[in-house]
């Protein structure tokens, strides 16, 4: 019992004494700090004085933000004209050369071809078969019933003058090469290989072939003398 109580009024003693003994240390240390003196930092946060040194003063050196201004924009300039000649050379080199161009059109003179008959020309390697039709085919391709059509397409939206009747020369069965002025049906065409039967106007009438023969892009020049075909 009597050790207890040395201890326990003992022990505020040592406590306070270590305490003491711990804060002594800090306030040296904070005297140090206090007592040193902070660098002087500049207005704008540099040490070194950099922002001035290189700072383009546009009042003291107005031809040096001119030139610099100048430089800037001449290079721009030159990568901006860099990119539009490989623009400009990239989009050339896709467009067909001349020869191409020559051989997408093709001029024919309708003037030797006399009423009734229908010749084969050539464009783009295919044969292209024109035929000058009579009045009566005329006629009667326009009452053709659209209802008797396996493929439904008029006589006028085939031609674009009646008298003239401009066709791709292919079955459009398996792609043989019909015969003019054959089959069934007057001023048509009639395929050998498997018997399609087509009118004047090239549609379908008879035979395995499921579509009409197809119509080149073409127009009429000098009061329709003239075929242009592409």
């Amino acid at each position: 019992m009597n050790a207890l109580r040395v201890a326990s009024r003992l022990a505020p003693r040592v406590a306070s004494r270590m305490g003491s003994a711990t804060a002594r240390p800090s306030q040296p240390i904070m005297r140090v700090l206090s007592s040193g003196t902070p660098s002087q930092l500049h207005e704008l946060g540099t040490v070194d004085n950099a922002y001035i040194d290189d700072r383009v003063d546009k009042v003291a050196e107005p031809e040096r933000r001119a030139f610099t201004y100048l430089m800037l924009s001449t290079v721009r300039f030159v990568y901006a004209s860099a990119a539009r000649l490989l623009v400009v050379k990239f989009v050339a080199s896709m467009s067909p050369t001349a020869d191409v161009l020559a051989l997408a059109m093709a001029e024919f003179d309708l003037t030797e071809i006399p009423v009734g008959d229908t010749v084969t020309v050539q464009w783009r390697g295919k044969p292209i078969a024109v035929r000058h039709r009579t009045q009566e085919e005329i006629e009667e391709m326009a009452a053709v019933n659209m209802d008797h059509l396996r493929d439904q397409d008029t006589d006028e939206a085939r031609t674009v003058h009646p008298e003239w009747i401009v066709v791709l020369g292919i079955c459009t069965h398996l792609g043989c090469i019909p015969l003019n002025n054959a089959g069934e049906f007057s001023g048509g065409w009639f395929c050998p290989c498997h018997g399609s039967h087509y009118d004047s106007s090239g549609r379908i009438r008879k035979g395995p072939a499921p579509l009409n023969m197809d119509v080149p892009p073409y127009k009429l020049e000098d009061n329709n003398t003239k075929l242009i075909i592409g």
